[in-house]
């Protein structure tokens, strides 16, 4: 098995491919599933997740710009608050600058999965049943211009556990306190951050099955993969 690593794009990928985006949408993804969605359609534009809740399509509109909730949408790209929504059995609806980005782009690809440390254990379990010739890890970043240090260390830890190796996850916890300035408070203010995040996005394995990313009438649709 061939692993890749790339960081801000997906180009040309093959196989099955993991996009990364821990701060904080695909955290956000995994604890709304968890907590009972019943799926998540990933879309490009606030306009267009706005337009498909208006036609009955989905429940709720989850997301963010520069980090905020959207006007008009029901929550923001905060796994803490997602946490305490009542959505079982909802379709959720989700746009973010980075993950959802990075889904739609790779959605060529053989097999997608949307990443994050919460579910890392159970992503890196279905791809050795799966034994693909090449896997391809993105690390999303932010804005295609800058590395994201918590996505580029999710990739590396995803590669060793697909290599066999056992990293430091209390190491990881740590680090990962150290990553991202702390929220400012005008994005608390404004509805964008919760403080518990960071929190919650650092519990590796806490969600014990893998976020699949599927095409569904054309749009990616993301459910937890009980069946891996």
């Amino acid at each position: 098995m061939e692993i890749r690593l790339t960081s801000l794009t997906v180009e040309a990928v093959t196989g099955i491919v993991v996009v990364i985006d821990v701060f904080r949408a695909f955290t956000t993804a995994a604890v709304a599933l968890s907590r009972g969605a019943r799926q998540i359609i990933m879309v490009d534009s606030l306009e267009e997740a706005l337009r498909m809740r208006a036609a009955g399509q989905g429940d709720f509109c989850i997301g963010e710009r520069k980090g905020a909730k959207p006007p008009e949408f029901d929550f923001g790209n905060s796994p803490a608050e997602l946490e305490r929504a009542e959505v079982v059995g909802k379709t959720l609806i989700q746009t973010t600058t980075n993950g959802t980005t990075g889904i739609l782009a790779a959605r060529c690809a053989e097999c997608i999965y949307a990443g994050a440390f919460v579910t890392a254990e159970a992503t890196v379990q279905v791809i050795l049943r799966n034994t693909p010739a090449v896997v391809t890890l993105v690390a999303m970043g932010r804005e295609g211009r800058a590395r994201a240090d918590e996505d580029e260390l999710c990739a590396l830890y995803l590669r060793s556990r697909l290599e066999g190796r056992r990293p430091d996850t209390g190491a990881i916890r740590t680090l990962l306190a150290t990553m991202t300035p702390p929220v400012s408070p005008a994005l608390l203010a404004n509805g964008g951050a919760d403080p518990r995040d960071r929190e919650i996005a650092a519990r590796i394995d806490s969600v014990p099955f893998p976020v699949r990313v599927r095409l569904v009438d054309g749009r990616p649709v993301a459910t937890l993969d009980k069946g891996s």
